[in-house]
């Protein structure tokens, strides 16, 4: 069986192919007080390149104290070494681990782990509770998921929501942003929205959850923020959203080449609400 190499895929490149798109330092010096959060969908490892390597994913988000990743796979295939991502990530990061299971298949062989694709988020704060919700979707369509992590964060209790919603059918979408905002809007305190989420500003699935939330880049982005393609970007698709509880310090674009979205990182202070 393929395994994954101690660093997580193959030679590692070098670290001045990342670098923060506002110009700032990579990673950028974190204020006092801020939680570091980071929407990445990390596309099973491979990069816009081609290789796989789990160690520039984890060199990536080292810096966010939540990293909301979207395509995670466990033990999924050969295309990820049949690899665990999420408990290498999460030993690697020296992380807590919530995993939400959206695709589920049997292994390729008898006694061999389950076949499993879908999100993860990582952090280092205690993790209070955690859940996944499968959102809807029309016939034969991929399983998508809302997967939810209460974070304490310095006595605050904080709701930090991931998701990746249908990447190509707008109605779909649609119906999958409806179910999200009452799910979110239901949580006591803080709340954090990370994902892909396949569509661009001012879509009405985009409005649908700024009906419940606040988009993070209008308020404090630098840059387009635009995140896909990696190699050119002309599309931001890739979020976080947050409730009336969590003030905006900064977000921001990092361009690398460890996957073929590129990752949206947001400082934010959360209050007590």
């Amino acid at each position: 069986m393929p395994r994954l190499p101690p660093h997580g895929g193959v030679r590692r490149p070098p670290r001045g192919r990342m670098r923060d798109l506002s110009g700032a330092r990579f990673p950028r010096p974190r204020p006092p007080g801020v939680l570091r959060v980071a929407s990445f969908n990390v596309h099973h490892g491979v990069g816009a390149d081609g290789r796989l390597d789990l160690e520039r994913i984890a060199r990536v988000v080292e810096s966010a104290d939540v990293a909301c990743l979207q395509e995670v796979d466990r033990h999924w295939s050969e295309r990820s070494a049949f690899a665990d991502q999420a408990s290498w990530l999460a030993g690697r990061l020296r992380a807590r681990l919530v995993y939400g299971v959206n695709l589920d298949r049997d292994p390729p062989a008898p006694g061999r782990p389950r076949r499993r694709y879908g999100t993860a988020i990582l952090t280092r704060h205690p993790v209070l509770e955690g859940d996944n919700t499968w959102l809807p979707r029309r016939p034969g369509r991929e399983q998508r998921g809302l997967l939810r992590a209460l974070v304490a964060v310095r006595g605050v209790r904080v709701q930090v929501f991931n998701t990746h919603l249908q990447n190509n059918d707008a109605d779909e979408r649609l119906d999958q942003a409806r179910a999200i905002g009452p799910l979110a809007a239901s949580r006591a305190g803080p709340v954090v929205l990370t994902g892909d989420l396949n569509a661009r500003p001012g879509t009405p699935e985009i409005r649908v959850l700024a009906e419940v939330l606040a988009d993070a880049w209008p308020t404090a982005g630098e840059g387009d923020g635009r995140t896909y393609p990696a190699g050119g970007p002309d599309a931001r698709i890739d979020y976080v959203f947050t409730s009336p509880g969590v003030e905006v310090a900064a977000a921001w674009v990092v361009r690398c080449d460890a996957s073929d979205h590129l990752p949206v990182f947001a400082d934010l202070r959360v209050c007590r609400t």
